[in-house]
């Protein structure tokens, strides 16, 4: 398919700049697009816009038909199942038409009165992007706070409001993360604040209602460069937790919830490889651990007056096939969230180690994981669960008498009959000989095991965040047009453990990339795929892996879609003033050393940019994006413009209102969904 030729394609100017390093030196024709406000950069990306629009032109009643198809299965006014919380039940829902959600409350008894606690609809009437990140009640119920960004850069204001009153106060906290905790005294808030030029979560306030953010005291500023901070409470809302933590090394802090004026407490010191996470149960601290060789995680105790390392005991020790991910606390109770043979499982325990079990699951490839449950006596756990062919669902789970209550399954509207479809779980031999597990799905009556299908395969692969196979209403869309899709879970994930993760990281990078070719190799041998029809989708750091996988071997797909692709990555990672940069260290290496730097290089999607043919590739972007800046897929596509060999479609969608997470609203991001999936569809040969 070749790129209608009535509007040519942007060609970026070429101004050559030479990035020495390490004896290195590497020409950078369009480092110049690095400069947001230029407005030859502006009217680039308008440009490149424009022509993205022009060579879709075609498929714009197809974008329509899937936006409306989308549209039609999220039901209008939806609403979340309450939870039980300080003598309300809190829940969230939908109005019909609405883009944002309507959070509310009851008191005492689902049958009371509504009591809307933040309309987000009301707020973002004028704004084109608005994204609430947080809502923080103090304990005696009457104060919210809440944290909301109009730009998408992922730089909040929190704001306050009287939930007897329904007035917001006039003063608010301006350029903030929106990471918050009350203290107990109803009155004064702890909350994260990011350094202006990199936005690394860097300290932490005090703030006291009724004073201005200028006098907020600075509790603690880490000035470690490869560690953020936060802060949370616990679940008996006894302590506050202050967590300084880089992608290697855990450092906690404690104080007590009611002595807001009081002295933080070390837990333990931080130490590199060292990571620990922390919770509050009666007479002691829980603590989640790899300390003494304990790579997949274990449980420890420590007392609340000798909280540090010296002092754990150990409570569910380590094992060597099963990664603790996670844990919640009750009263009576401890659940585990623990993943084994790339699955995750729910284990329930009692305290005195007596009694276990785990909580059944039907499909081969599925998701699952502990949801909210901030009621500390109790013996119901609510849990969510969804598959590839079961749509999303809550459960409340009695952990003594083992009896599960659905209490809201995501409705389809329209209809889903999860007997149409079908998963599978299947493994792809790696070139080191691991096996690589995919989870993939179908419709059963448009698919036949003879090579001829579609087929979208999916990756992410890094910081250890696994790809769970998960239900998506908007992706049967592509299954009722007879795509297969499925999920390639590459090493860079924990998947399969711990060592899933380092083996993807770090020097072992490179796993990532030939675990998702062997992925599709194994895909289109074992006849899942049309040899030609097969394409590759990723996001972020899942856009690194595109960017990599089509370096190295562009034969093997024939489209591709980048989104808010991590391309640049040797230049970014030298430029300590670009956003996360120092706090990845610990993920891709530090170029300045020689080693690390060699390597990137020999990885880097833009700087591995060659004269060959490539796939047809979708790159998408958002102007203020804080996570991966703008200029990086736009110089990659100009860079691929400039050098490829065929003239396949290299499309560049910069969404100039929205940041790293695409638009906001339930909706607006549809739109451009729709649009990732018409292109494939129409390379697919169906446009229809």
């Amino acid at each position: 398919m070749k790129t209608p030729s009535s509007l040519e394609a942007p060609i970026a100017a070429i101004i050559p700049k030479t990035i020495d390093y390490h004896s290195d030196s590497r020409i950078d024709n369009y480092y110049w697009m690095n400069e947001r406000e230029n407005p030859e950069v502006q009217a680039y990306l308008k440009a490149e816009n424009a022509f993205k629009s022009h060579c879709l032109a075609a498929t714009e009643p197809l974008q329509a038909t899937l936006f409306q198809e989308m549209k039609r299965r999220i039901k209008d006014d939806d609403a979340s199942v309450p939870y039980f919380k300080n003598g309300y039940y809190y829940y969230q829902r939908f109005e019909a038409g609405k883009e944002y959600p309507i959070y509310c409350r009851k008191k005492e008894a689902l049958m009371a009165d509504e009591q809307i606690v933040l309309n987000v609809n009301e707020l973002a009437a004028d704004k084109e992007y608005l994204q609430v990140n947080a809502l923080a009640v103090s304990e005696n119920t009457r104060l919210l706070a809440y944290a909301a960004d109009a730009v998408g850069r992922r730089i909040y204001t929190i704001y306050f409001k009287d939930l007897h009153s329904g007035q917001t106060f006039p003063e608010k906290l301006t350029e903030v993360t929106g990471n918050m905790a009350w203290a107990s005294d109803n009155k004064t808030l702890f909350y994260a604040q990011q350094d202006p030029q990199t936005l690394r979560s860097n300290k932490v306030y005090k703030h006291v209602l009724g004073q201005s953010q200028a006098e907020d005291e600075l509790v603690f500023e880490e000035t470690d460069e490869k560690f953020t901070v936060r802060i949370q409470k616990s679940k008996s809302g006894k302590f506050l937790f202050l967590a300084s933590q880089s992608t290697v090394s855990s450092e906690f802090r404690y104080l007590p919830a009611d002595q807001s004026d009081g002295v933080w407490t070390l837990i333990q010191p931080r130490e590199k490889d060292l990571e620990y996470e922390v919770e509050h149960h009666e007479d002691r601290f829980v603590i989640l651990t790899n300390a003494d060789g304990a790579t997949n995680f274990k449980l420890v105790t420590a007392p609340l007056s000798t909280p540090n390392k010296a002092h754990w005991k150990e409570l569910v020790p380590a094992r060597e096939n099963v990664l603790l991910e996670e844990f919640d606390v009750f009263k009576h109770h401890l659940v585990i969230a623990n993943r084994f043979n790339g699955l995750t499982r729910l284990e329930i325990r009692t305290w005195d180690g007596d009694r276990k079990h785990y909580i059944r699951m039907q499909d081969p490839a599925y998701s699952v994981w502990i949801g909210t449950n901030p009621e500390y006596y109790t013996e119901i756990l609510r849990y969510g669960y969804n598959s590839l062919t079961t749509p999303s669902s809550i459960y409340d789970y009695h952990m003594d008498s083992r009896e599960k209550t659905l209490m809201k399954q995501q409705e389809v509207v329209g209809g889903h009959d999860p007997e149409a479809y079908q998963s599978e779980r299947i493994w792809a031999p790696a070139e080191d000989g691991q096996e690589i597990p995919i989870s993939l799905v179908y419709k059963k009556d448009l698919f036949s095991k003879t090579g001829e299908n579609p087929l979208l395969l999916y990756g992410y692969g890094a910081y250890g965040l696994s790809s769970d196979p998960y239900f998506s209403s908007s992706r049967l869309s592509l299954l009722d047009r007879g795509f297969v899709v499925a999920i390639a879970h590459v090493r860079g994930g924990q998947e399969m453990g711990r060592h899933w993760y380092e083996d993807g990281k770090m020097l072992q990078k490179k796993n990532t990339f030939t675990d998702f070719i062997a992925c599709g190799e194994l895909l289109i041998r074992e006849k899942y795929v049309h040899p030609k029809k097969l394409f590759a989708m990723g996001g972020s750091a899942g856009g690194l892996l595109v960017g990599a996988v089509i370096n190295l071997r562009p034969d093997l797909f024939f489209g591709a879609i980048a989104a808010v692709p991590f391309v640049d990555v040797l230049t970014t990672m030298l430029d300590e003033s670009i956003p996360l940069t120092t706090g990845e260290f610990d993920e891709w290496g530090n170029p300045k050393d020689k080693v690390f730097y060699d390597y990137i290089r020999s990885y880097s999607p833009y700087d591995n940019v060659k004269a060959q043919n490539y796939p047809h590739l979708l790159v998408t972007s958002g102007l203020h994006d804080s996570q991966v800046q703008y200029w990086e897929p736009t110089k990659w596509v100009a860079k691929l413009r400039a050098l490829r060999s065929n003239d396949s479609l290299l499309l560049l969608h910069t969404n100039m209102d929205a940041g790293h997470g695409g638009a906001s609203g339930r909706f607006r991001a549809l739109k451009e969904l729709a649009m990732e999936y018409a292109f494939l569809l129409w390379l697919a040969g169906k446009n229809q």
